[in-house]
Parts: structure tokens; C-alpha cells; sequence
């Protein structure tokens, strides 16, 4: 099982996590890098500094970019994208917020070929849901469950179709995860075929700006 780690927490505001991340960094299948909701408006020292630090340990680096459903034009991710390549040196990008219906799927599949065309590698897409089938052949990692632990235990359901696909190609990230029940999250969602997932223990509405205890296990 590999983590997919979004640690959405300013350096200074917590540098001890970002410290345990970066001696964990090799563990991780990869780090979302978001200053500020995507790139930011210009290169963040901290961020820079962190990003040099975990491309040192190990890390693959993933910009966060928000597609907002299709809303934003493939000229605005692409921008985002160059700036955190020529900013943090990313090697991927994190697409958020992507479309899950058949009726989006050319239009994302015009918006990951631009990706890849800049360079961009892996390619992570997060509808937070199953979406169609096709989704999947379009990006290295599909993010097929995003939301509660509450919800994560009682109401997922996997579709028939993901069984064609291998367990490395889909993320669960689960938050409000029970700190003792961080592990079986991590067991469960192999056990439902998602080989990288990235629980955490806190809650909306930022449940990503503390690192996942999973990871710090890693270190032990």
C-alpha cells in the first residue's frame, strides 16, 4: 500500500509535520505541494525549500490544481502547472475537482493530454467518486473516494468495471479517520482495490493540514 500525502498546512504553521514528511518522504507514493489553493501568485520561500528538501528524500512532487468541474480553461491549468514545474520543480500534477459523467470525458482527456504534453508525470485525477469507466485510462491515478470515514464505512460501494483495472491505479482518501483505526483504514482500502490511499485524522473544513498518521508509522 502506497500514501498519496496532501499535507495542506504552510511550512511555518507546522514544521514539524513538514519535517516528519520529509524524513518519511521515500515511503510516500507521492506529496501534493498547495500553497495557496494551486501555485500561488509567485514562488513561496518555504514552499521552495520544502519542495528541494523532499525531492532530496525521495519524494515525487504533484502541484494542486483545481479544474473546478470543467469551469476553468485548459490555458488556466496548464499555467498553474508550468509555474509549479518552474517554482518546486514538480514532477506530476493533482488535478482536482474533475468530472466524473460521461459527457466530461473528452474534455478531460483533451485537458490530460496538454498535461502530459508539458512534461507532466504522474497525473492524478480526483473526481472524489467512481466516475466512468474511461476515466481511468486516462491518468496514472484515479481518486475514486474522497470524503468521511463515517461515510467510507457504511455507504461505499465499488463498481463491477474497476476490477479490470490494478489496485495501483486508484486512491481512497478518507478523513475524520479515528487515530487508532488509521491502519484498518489503510487495510480496508486495499482491501476494496485501492492500492495508494491517504487517511487522516481531521475534519473539514481543512482535513488535510495535519499529517497522516499512517505515514509517521513508516518512521517507527
Amino acid at each position: 500500500m502506497s500514501l498519496l500525502i496532501p499535507l495542506y498546512v504552510h511550512p511555518a504553521e507546522d514544521p514539524g509535520a513538514w519535517h516528519r514528511l520529509i524524513g518519511a518522504a521515500s515511503d510516500t507514493y507521492a506529496v501534493i505541494l498547495n500553497p495557496a489553493g494551486g501555485p500561488g501568485p509567485a514562488p513561496d520561500p518555504a514552499f521552495t525549500a520544502a519542495a528541494a528538501a523532499l525531492r532530496a528524500a525521495g519524494a515525487r512532487l504533484l502541484g494542486y490544481v483545481d479544474t473546478d468541474y470543467g469551469a476553468r480553461s485548459p490555458a488556466e491549468v496548464t499555467a498553474d502547472i508550468v509555474r509549479y514545474r518552474e517554482w518546486y520543480g514538480t514532477d506530476g500534477c493533482f488535478l482536482d475537482q474533475v468530472t466524473a459523467s460521461p459527457d466530461g470525458l473528452a474534455a478531460c482527456r483533451r485537458l490530460v493530454r496538454a498535461v502530459r504534453r508539458l512534461g507532466a508525470a504522474p497525473v492524478v485525477l480526483n473526481p472524489g467518486v467512481h466516475p466512468a469507466p474511461g476515466y481511468a485510462r486516462l491518468a496514472d491515478l484515479v481518486v475514486t473516494f474522497e470524503g468521511h470515514w463515517s461515510t467510507y464505512v457504511s455507504a461505499f460501494s465499488r463498481p463491477a468495471w474497476t476490477s479490470r483495472h490494478p489496485a495501483e491505479r486508484f486512491c481512497h482518501l478518507v478523513y475524520g479517520v479515528p487515530e487508532a483505526l488509521v491502519p484498518l483504514a489503510v487495510r480496508t482500502a486495499g482491501e476494496r482495490g485501492a492500492g495508494v490511499s491517504g487517511p487522516v485524522t481531521g475534519e473539514l473544513p481543512n482535513p488535510w493540514a495535519e499529517l497522516t498518521p499512517a505515514l509517521v508509522e513508516t518512521e517507527r
